[in-house]
């Protein structure tokens, strides 16, 4: 009996992570139509290639060196007990091999019909490169419309191999420096023996993707026309609402794999709790955010503005990713409002400053991102944080009585410690690029839009139908 309630808990695990990172993966078809929508039609072809390219350049990257980086050489599986460990990166499973004993989730069956059968969780591998497909996808939005096709192919490698998975190491390893889930046993433990909190990514996708996106639209400058001579902005709104609501809802439905996913088990009391909790936190968050945006877009326009309403729902699925299994669902209401607030805010100082990011993605993937881990250190539970990270004891919430301010410091030098490392290899990256005059397409491509000078045609052939019709 206990046999046949093992397997089907391991049935029911593999399933999870496998449908939910199915739809982690959805939202690249959210990022392909609200990318689209939100730019002139003249470059959709551009940055729907971009979108589907993201997906697979990520997946040989991850598969080559990023997964290893991230996480070869945790302890656990069925290889050799560990008593050192490295915090900044992972040093096996290149190109998975030797996966099957050394991925860390391995078991061997000791028990019924099946003794001796190792179980490879390969499910794990497709899990985490969903993620990586998305922190890498982000920084298109920012960039949109003017940069150089290569440079955007050499960013996308960096990125899933190298960038993005050093960070993945350091807050989701069970060997990384600066998570919660780190060892006890390895020497120093846990940071501040609590660790940063990062349930589902708001630092390690988010961040990640947003402010590399961010360095790269600085450094590649604003689109032709974007600001007139005395540097207020022009509108450049995008082609199509239809496209842009339709990636919304994709990108919140997919959501509901990105948080209640993470959990990544599903076998106890406590991760069902979790899973369940996430899903709640998640849905306020994204309500309460698209319900800010349309009051605030109100008030500054005198109009029901369906963009910003779009926008802002994206800010609240950002801005509860770090803390959707730690917060009560009352906080994940304020995590959702306070995140469209500082999102507005910074989309003016972006146009203040001149920083010309088509999507606002940088805004609402960073700056929010950002927001979620800092306020998961005001206001993740005790109770929470036992069922998630199984213990106790070592602080909480800032804002709860007790909770003492050990894990909002371990947020606050989490966001730091990443916004360095991703401004740190991002922009000497982009720097040399520009250096080569690598970056930036030319004045007459981006006039004629990157559809026709570098994709052989146009996303929409008005004009050839317009000929059918007309019988030429």
């Amino acid at each position: 009996m206990a046999g046949s309630l093992n397997e089907l808990a391991t049935g029911v695990n593999v399933m999870l992570l496998v449908l939910c990172g199915a739809l982690v993966f959805i939202m690249h078809g959210g990022f392909a139509m609200l990318c689209a929508g939100a730019i002139r039609s003249k470059n959709t072809m551009n940055i729907l290639l971009m979108t589907v390219l993201d997906a697979a350049v990520s997946g040989l990257m991850y598969y080559l060196v990023g997964f290893a980086f991230a996480y070869g050489g945790e302890p656990g599986g069925i290889q050799a007990p560990q008593t050192t460990a490295n915090g900044f990166i992972g040093t096996s499973l290149f190109a998975l091999s030797n996966f099957q004993t050394e991925n860390p989730s391995n078991m061997v069956v000791d028990y019924g019909d099946y003794e001796g059968f190792t179980v490879v969780n390969w499910q794990d591998w497709f899990f985490q490169w969903a993620f990586a497909a998305t922190a890498t996808t982000i920084p298109a939005g920012c960039v949109a419309e003017r940069f150089n096709f290569n440079a955007y192919l050499g960013y996308t490698c960096f990125i899933s191999a190298w960038v993005y998975p050093v960070i993945v190491h350091w807050v989701w390893s069970g060997t990384g420096w600066l998570g919660a889930f780190r060892d006890d046993s390895f020497e120093g433990g846990k940071l501040l023996n609590i660790g940063f909190m990062d349930f589902a990514g708001s630092a390690v996708v988010h961040m990640t993707g947003g402010f590399a996106g961010m360095w790269g639209c600085i450094l590649v400058g604003p689109r032709m026309g974007r600001f007139d001579s005395n540097g207020n902005p022009v509108e450049m709104p995008g082609h199509s609402a239809s496209l842009v609501v339709l990636g919304t809802i994709l990108l919140w439905f997919g959501w509901y794999g990105f948080n209640p996913g993470s959990v990544l088990v599903i076998d106890s009391y406590a991760s069902a709790a979790v899973m369940g909790r996430a899903a709640v936190c998640t849905t306020l968050s994204a309500s309460a955010g698209g319900l800010t945006g349309l009051v605030l877009s109100f008030f500054r326009r005198r109009s029901w503005d369906l963009m910003g309403v779009c926008n802002n729902v994206l800010v609240g699925l950002v801005s509860i990713t770090a803390g959707a299994h730690v917060i009560e669902p009352w906080a994940a209401l304020i995590a959702g409002m306070v995140g469209a607030c500082l999102f507005e805010s910074a989309c003016w100082l972006w146009l203040k400053l001149r920083i010309d990011d088509p999507l606002c993605a940088a805004p609402m993937h960073g700056v929010a991102g950002i927001w979620a881990c800092l306020w998961t250190g005001c206001l993740a539970r005790d109770e929470y944080v036992t069922q998630a990270y199984g213990f106790s004891g070592r602080g909480y919430g800032l804002f709860y009585p007790g909770g003492g301010g050990r894990l909002l410091a371990c947020q606050v030098i989490g966001v730091l410690v990443i916004f360095g490392w991703i401004t740190g290899m991002m922009v000497p990256l982009f720097f040399t690029l520009k250096m080569f005059n690598l970056l930036r397409i030319s004045a007459e491509e981006e006039q004629a839009g990157l559809d026709v000078s570098k994709h052989g045609g146009s996303a929409y052939n008005v004009e050839d139908k317009k000929k059918e019709a007309n019988g030429v």
